[in-house]
């Protein structure tokens, strides 16, 4: 019996090292298409990556929590479904852009399943009293830096529009925020790669909007935006296979199995 364990061990960390130099591979594959300007095709090596993203956490992280392993199907769903509307033109309405919707609410909820995953036992309260001048300057912040990010797009977009991109980059802002407050309270690997991986986001984020609304002409921002969530996902990866460090704070749990 020891044996055949050893054995399937040893196929799984195969599949998982096959896996990662695909996913590496694919990256790498899809920087050089966007920096070709083909989207289609740059969309959906970015959505097959996912998956196997997806897959490798799956198979290669032992102790798994089910809000990343969500914040993972989501997020992958949401590639997926991008992909799908650049093969096929869904034109359901003409003055309504259902696609634009479903597509930005599908990453918005994988982001706030990333804050819950955070927030889980994360005592936001305790690291405000710890850091109160600072969590101040985060929130003023955060506040400025939503408004004056999404204020670029108040000649391009409706109402409607124009909420939808305030809440998503309002959810950005939360998410880097919080790693940032969880890192200072935590100040361990695990959230180093967390705040980073979440920089890399916003990074990711604001180039996206200054490459659509601003430069359009411009693909090296569109290169830079991808660069930094190919980095994004590296950083979220590397912190999903570590514990945390502070074994001696109450509310600090580990890694829930699925």
């Amino acid at each position: 019996m020891s044996i055949f364990v050893l054995a399937i061990k040893e196929q799984i960390m195969n599949i998982s090292k096959l896996l990662g130099v695909i996913i590496i591979s694919l990256s790498v594959f899809f920087l050089g298409l966007q920096s070709q300007a083909l989207e289609l095709e740059a969309s959906g090596v970015r959505a097959f990556t996912m998956l196997l993203l997806t897959a490798l956490y799956l198979v290669r992280v032992k102790n798994k929590h089910v809000l990343f392993l969500s914040f993972l199907i989501v997020f992958t769903i949401a590639e997926l479904f991008n992909w799908a509307t650049w093969l096929k033109n869904f034109d359901i309405d003409p003055n309504f852009d259902y696609f634009y919707y479903v597509g930005n609410a599908l990453y918005i909820l994988a982001y706030l399943l990333l804050i819950f995953r955070i927030l889980v036992g994360f005592s936001i309260v305790k690291a405000m009293s710890k850091f109160p001048l600072q969590s101040l300057l985060l929130i003023v912040l955060g506040v400025f830096v939503v408004y004056l990010v999404t204020d670029t797009t108040r000649e391009t977009l409706n109402n409607s529009e124009y909420t939808l991109e305030f809440t998503y980059n309002a959810v950005i802002m939360v998410l880097m925020n919080l790693s940032l407050l969880n890192y200072m309270y935590r100040d361990d690997k695990k959230s180093m790669n967390l705040l980073i991986g979440s920089i890399c986001i916003v990074f990711s984020e604001i180039l996206q909007l200054a490459y659509f609304y601003i430069a359009a002409d411009f693909n090296v921002l569109n290169v830079l935006c991808s660069a930094f969530l190919v980095a994004a996902f590296l950083f979220f990866y590397l912190q999903s296979r570590l514990v945390h460090k502070d074994k001696n704070v109450s509310f600090v749990q580990q890694d829930l199995k699925v």
